[in-house]
């Protein structure tokens, strides 16, 4: 596993420690991997739904190739 340092605002470290003492998670670097995870899944999702809007060919591909 490696290591990375990101700087964090005040703020997002005032509520990376209160999430975990509230139990959201058992340490920040924890909390931080999720965010992280989560992130990834929500963007392959968004690619997944881009590529399906995307237009498509139907039919015999013979046809479809000679109208090339």
């Amino acid at each position: 596993m490696s290591t990375l340092s990101v700087p964090l605002a005040d703020g997002q470290r005032a509520l990376l420690k209160m999430y975990v003492k509230q139990g959201v998670a058992a340490s920040e670097a924890e909390l931080a991997r999720h965010a992280i995870q989560t992130y990834l899944e929500e963007q392959a999702v968004a690619m997944v739904l881009r590529a399906q809007k995307e237009p498509s060919l139907k039919g015999n591909l013979d046809k479809l190739v000679k109208k090339l």
